[in-house]
């Protein structure tokens, strides 16, 4: 290739590099497997480094992955909070080694494992826990104190008060954690996270603490950034110490006088994968010494005394036994691939999801095929290619009848999914009982799975409104209930007809409305027979709908079935209203107005003023557009306060915006 060529593939790499980066940090939804990743910046880092003219401020080379979302307060890390560069070879690992030689004269080597989850850290004062915050972008990240908070193997109270300690660690999920929430979210007909270490940023990086708190995480701590009140003269000797002081640190590290010490550790931990409670997707390797450290120095995104050894993604071939089909509370058919049992990255494999009907033949799927399976640091493997097929195997076709209720199935506006047509099929009423119970739905506290097909296979219910005429002695008459447990159960279902009216209509089960949807709807129309009413015109006047939400609500409301169950639902008294007053507005500003909240304010938690904004029907917007009405700026307002005044966008602090609320807060 020319230096044209060259510049083109560079530019085209950084674009692809920055485009998976938000990804991966930002969303929590990445696309492609880290060693697809990895190749990609591995290639750029080769051209830049043959062509250093090629070199732009902005590389992916040059900087950590993610940023600091606007959605929480921003934390400036005195100390940086450093990537590592990656290895994917001995032999990498022996220069990495001649380069430490060569620069500090030799040093003792630490090897731990690396943890795949999302690194943060936390602050301590005379031994309480004062902050946490995300890495962000290695140097600004997230203030995430209350979430980390939730996480039961952090320290609160040290067993000794430092004057001051900041940690590093890693925030995970377990194997068990993650499947549970898979499973929860495949029964939802949720969108699940693709491995461990999306679940475990997503569910740190909520605004209800709440939700973080019931996806059970775990941290292990591993460095100390900064400490006054101790002298440590190495990696394993602060280890060590941070135990001491009630951290739960690394399950295992070593010590390593040499490189081939080091590459034997390298193979020992990567054996053990698959047979750990958490996820890992390489080893680290560090110098020991915090004076050789200190000799070493950084790059302007790596520290120079260590270095990541990344495992690659773990594939083999096995027999794709039988294809089973379930069906979900909305009806759509998802087929699950049998296989005969393999180890892939320490677990027994036997099933994987074949998505719908347009995977299947993308890849000409058929039973008795011998597939690819991969299991590059994910939990659940994936189907990468058919071998080959099994003589006179024929293209595989999803059932044209639901496999449960025997009605025909169709695709609908253009899906690729299936969808049973039998709104009274059995499988979609478990599910949808399973999602009406649910924390974010009606809440009915003692309602699971179990005891809900119990009461299904006795007759006490054949539809979640059923609930509300259970009796204590339909529920004595289940199996194993006694007494408290039959008047607690009588108690939540009880409690949860007072529910607000959003979780109603989030019980219900409307496609494509999730919960903030259902909020939205409650808000605008206050009650659920105004929501009734609205044409679909109506509701997607709504901020927040588009059209294929606004008419699967309006087509919902519309069916004869749907006015019948509103009218049950009054004969069995539950709420049918909107709880929240809604707000009388006196000469309002904010009504129709767009406005974004960036930096820190003095007093308000940008959720509080998120809040006031709203319920003074504007509209709290992420990112700044010529469509932006005003900018609330707080202190260290970065590139959307840049972007407003280049906008000429109206900008105000808190005092201004606390004059413009005036007497309607």
């Amino acid at each position: 290739m020319d230096i044209n060529e060259i510049k083109a593939r560079a530019e085209d790499l950084r674009s692809q590099i920055i485009y998976h980066n938000n990804r991966y940090y930002n969303e929590d939804s990445p696309e492609i497997s880290d060693y697809e990743y990895d190749m990609l910046l591995r290639e750029l880092e080769k051209i830049e480094s043959d062509y250093p003219q090629l070199i732009t401020p902005d590389s992916p080379t040059q900087r950590v992955g993610g940023e600091a979302a606007e959605k929480f307060s921003p934390v400036e890390h005195t100390v940086p909070m450093e990537s590592l560069h990656d290895s994917f070879s001995p032999e990498e690992i022996r220069e990495f080694d001649r380069r430490v030689r060569e620069n500090a004269g030799g040093t003792v080597y630490a090897v731990e494992p690396k943890i795949d989850g999302l690194s943060v850290s936390a602050e301590y004062r005379n031994g309480i826990f004062v902050r946490g915050s995300t890495r962000g972008d290695g140097r600004v990240g997230e203030d995430i104190t209350d979430n980390l908070k939730t996480i039961r193997s952090l320290p609160m109270k040290l067993t000794r008060p430092i004057p001051y300690l900041e940690v590093r660690g890693e925030v995970y999920m377990s194997q068990e954690s993650f499947e549970q929430l898979t499973r929860r979210q495949e029964e939802n007909e949720e969108k699940t996270f693709k491995n461990p270490r999306n679940a475990a940023a997503g569910s740190l990086r909520q605004k209800n603490a709440a939700i973080t708190k019931e996806r059970n995480l775990d941290i292990f701590v591993f460095n100390i950034q900064q400490i006054d009140g101790a002298e440590l003269s190495g990696h394993i000797q602060s280890l060590d110490f941070l135990r001491e002081l009630g951290f739960t640190t690394l399950p295992f590290y070593y010590r390593c006088e040499n490189i081939d010490e080091v590459l034997a550790r390298i193979d020992e931990i990567g054996n053990m994968r698959g047979e750990l409670a958490f996820g890992i997707d390489g080893a680290v390797i560090k110098a020991d010494s915090f004076d050789v450290r200190e000799t070493l120095g950084s790059t302007a995104k790596f520290p120079r005394w260590a270095e990541a050894y990344k495992y690659p993604p773990e594939e083999k071939e096995t027999e794709l036994l039988d294809v089973e089909i379930n069906v979900g509370r909305t009806g759509v058919l998802t087929p699950t691939a049998i296989f005969a049992p393999v180890t892939l990255a320490g677990t027994t494999v036997s099933r994987a999801t074949l998505h719908n009907e347009e995977f299947i033949a993308e890849k000409d799927i058929r039973i008795g095929d011998t597939v690819v399976l991969r299991k590059a640091g994910e939990i659940i493997p994936e189907v990468v290619s058919v071998v080959r097929h099994k003589d006179g195997a024929q293209p595989y076709r999803m059932p044209r009848v639901c496999p449960s209720c025997g009605s025909p199935v169709s695709f609908e506006n253009g899906e690729a999914a299936l969808r049973c047509t039998n709104t009274e099929c059995p499988a979609q009423l478990m599910r949808h009982m399973i999602h009406f119970v649910s924390r974010d739905a009606m809440d009915i506290d003692g309602l699971g799975e179990r005891i809900l097909h119990d009461m299904s296979e006795s007759g006490l219910i054949h539809s979640p409104f059923d609930l509300y005429r259970l009796t204590r002695d339909d529920i004595l008459s289940l199996e194993g209930k006694k007494d408290k447990s039959a008047d607690n159960l009588i108690s939540a279902i009880e409690k949860s007809k007072s529910n607000d009216l959003y979780r109603l209509v989030f019980a219900l089960g409307i496609r494509h409305i999730g919960q903030r949807a259902a909020k939205l709807l409650a808000d605008r129309f206050r009650t659920l027979d105004e929501i009734a009413a609205a044409k679909a015109e109506d509701i997607l006047s709504i901020e927040g709908y588009g059209d294929i939400m606004a008419q699967s609500a309006a087509d919902y409301f519309a069916m004869d079935s749907t006015k019948k169950m509103i009218e049950e639902i009054k004969q069995l008294g539950l709420n049918t209203k909107n709880l929240t007053e809604k707000q009388e507005i006196k000469d309002n500003p904010f009504m129709g107005k767009t406005v974004v909240i960036t930096g820190t304010l003095p007093t308000y938690k940008r959720s509080e003023a998120q809040e006031i904004i709203e319920k003074l029907g504007g509209k709290a917007a992420g990112s700044v557009s010529k469509k932006t009405d005003y900018v609330l700026a707080g202190e260290a307002a970065g590139s959307k306060l840049t972007k407003a005044q280049q906008l000429g966008i109206t900008i105000i602090d808190e005092d201004e915006f606390r004059r413009m609320i005036g007497g309607n807060i």
